[in-house]
């Protein structure tokens, strides 16, 4: 099923939104309940547009009449009858409001009216698709009443009366059911088709009232295409008993073709006109005057034919602004069209003859809107102009303006005029992070001996075998005293044993050239080797090795722990030092 609180505000348009707030609002001030019924309901349910509003209370309808009045309705006529009244809201917003009733007809088309609930209301109406009501009260907003199923007819597009004796007690409900199809492209169900040919042929129609007869011959008047409903009710034979004078023929067919163009053309531009008051002079151009004059005379709604009479004036008038110098930018035209009367436009639009005025409107159709195409949303966004600015919507509009003027022909021009509206750059967002500790690094010890430390940090970078690395760094004199207490640092032993196996080894002449050398030729020697052997492995970061039992200790550990085995500091110095990485086997070379 619809979502019906959808529908109430998003397919009314927001004059018809505005109207129905102020009645709920004064219907609450008196202790009213307030309902949404009729043909409003039926539209809203399939889709069709809506044309009038019908509201009904429970109570007095006529209580509030002089409330309404002061929130801005146009009283526009009454009916004793019914106990309703008709009213004109800002924006051409049609309302009819009225009391809930039930009724009985002791006579046909003699109607009795009573007060009763909402429930008994929607079950004295004519079809099932207009016997629904959706509440305007508080906690119940929005709740749709169908005790009858209209929607499944509505789904069916059928036409099925409420009552099997609905044209025998009321039998102008057969005009309104050949209106109501004209205008909807429905039919009847089978059985109210029946009835329908049954009260035809009996004659049913001699009992309607002179009230409905009027109120039924407005009607035609007030659809979006009048011709095609009077036509349809010239081919049922229903014209006759309502109005003789007025007749299909006697229109201007060609102007109010054109005219439903006009009104499609301002449509897309956000003007939507009703184009009954535009329509009338066209329905009734070769008619009689004095026919017309009683036509409107016949009117139940008094400010419908207010309107129709001040239409030419009004928009003479405003084809004078139109042209005048205070419009003569696009925008100040373009602001002239939408602060108007919509139907006052529309007449204008169709009516207009000189050039400077359909020029007008020939540019308020197809030339001045392209200036939307034109609004630079992506630079906008780059300057921090976003929909969720304040003022947004109306620095859009601004802009569309100074666009359509032609005054913003370049990008540095459209900067400029944005720069004042450009919010200030957010500052940059904080990061917490996390204090690290700060890692101690291990204190390197002093170097014993500078030619053992070069050459073994050159044995660990370079496969050299450890026996001639060894040679090269024995010593040739005592040292100094002093020296024995400074630990030397450990050779670097974290380099993978397949990198160590990928790298040549130095070959033996060198090596053993190296060994006979002092103990700092040597170093150089090797250094230099392994510049051009192999570059020296990444260094890992220094960490103390544990000390491992001397069974298990490399050939280089052996070598130093035999040539210091005599003096216990070296000893310990010697067991300090990190295990190497595994020798790589020595290719013989051929």
């Amino acid at each position: 099923m619809a979502d019906y609180i959808y529908l109430l505000e998003n397919r009314l348009s927001k004059p018809q939104q505005a109207a129905l707030k102020k009645v709920r609002e004064v219907a609450r001030s008196k202790g009213l309940t307030t309902f949404l019924v009729g043909g409003a309901v039926r539209d809203l349910t399939s889709g069709s547009p809506v044309r009038d509003l019908d509201v009904v209370v429970q109570g007095t309808a006529l209580k509030i009449k002089k409330d309404i009045e002061k929130a801005g309705g146009e009283i526009s006529g009454d009916s004793e009858l019914t106990q309703s009244f008709f009213v004109r809201f800002p924006g051409g917003v049609r309302m009819e409001i009225g009391g809930t009733l039930t009724v009985t007809y002791p006579k046909p088309g003699k109607p009795v009216y009573k007060p009763a609930t909402i429930l008994d209301d929607l079950r004295r109406r004519d079809f099932t698709a207009n016997a629904m009501a959706l509440s305007l009260n508080e906690g119940s907003y929005g709740l749709l009443m169908d005790p009858l199923n209209g929607v499944a007819d509505i789904e069916n597009r059928e036409l099925r009366l409420v009552s099997p004796y609905g044209f025998i007690e009321d039998p102008v409900r057969m005009i309104r059911a050949a209106r109501l199809m004209a205008r909807l492209g429905w039919q009847m169900d089978e059985r109210t088709q029946s009835r329908y040919e049954t009260g035809k042929q009996e004659g049913y129609i001699s009992a309607m009232s002179a009230f409905q007869r009027s109120y039924e011959l407005e009607e035609i008047f007030l659809e979006d295409d009048p011709l095609r409903v009077l036509k349809r009710l010239e081919a049922e034979g229903w014209m006759k008993h309502l109005n003789h004078s007025v007749s299909s023929s006697k229109a201007n067919v060609a102007e109010l073709d054109r005219l439903r163009e006009t009104q499609a053309q301002l449509h897309i531009q956000g003007i939507d006109a009703d184009i009954s008051l535009a329509s009338f002079p066209l329905l009734t151009a070769k008619m009689p005057p004095k026919d017309v004059a009683a036509l409107k005379r016949s009117f139940p709604r008094r400010a419908f034919v207010e309107e129709i009479e001040a239409l030419d004036k009004e928009a003479r008038e405003f084809a004078a602004q139109l042209t005048s110098k205070s419009a003569a930018l696009p925008s100040q035209a373009w602001k002239l069209i939408h602060s108007a009367r919509p139907e006052v436009v529309l007449w204008a639009a169709h009516t207009g003859k000189g050039a400077t005025i359909q020029g007008k409107f020939k540019a308020f159709y197809t030339e001045w809107p392209q200036a939307k195409q034109k609004i630079p949303y992506a630079l906008m966004q780059e300057m921090r102009i976003t929909p969720e600015l304040a003022g947004y919507d109306e620095l859009v509009e601004k802009l569309f303006f100074e666009l359509m003027d032609g005054k913003l022909g370049t990008v540095e021009a459209m900067k400029a005029f944005l720069e004042p509206y450009s919010p200030p750059a957010p500052p940059p967002p904080v990061h917490l992070r996390r204090a690290r500790a700060a890692k101690k690094e291990p204190k390197v010890p002093k170097v014993k001996k500078k030619a053992e430390v070069e050459i073994s940090t050159a044995a660990a970078s370079v496969a050299v075998p450890v026996s001639e690395v060894a040679a090269a760094a024995k010593p040739t004199g005592k040292p100094a005293k002093g020296e024995e207490k400074k630990p030397a640092v450990p050779a670097k032993a974290t380099a993978p044993v397949k990198a160590e196996a990928k790298k040549p080894a130095v070959p033996a002449p060198k090596a053993a050239a190296a060994a006979k050398a002092p103990a700092k030729k040597a170093a150089a020697v090797v250094k230099k080797v392994a510049a051009k052997k192999a570059a020296p492995a990444k260094k890992a970061p220094a960490k103390k090795a544990p000390a491992k039992p001397a069974k298990k200790a490399t050939p280089l550990k052996k070598a130093v722990a035999k040539k210091t085995s005599a003096k216990p500091a070296e000893k310990k110095v010697a067991a300090k030092r990190p295990t190497p990485a595994k020798k790589a086997p020595v290719k013989k070379r051929r």
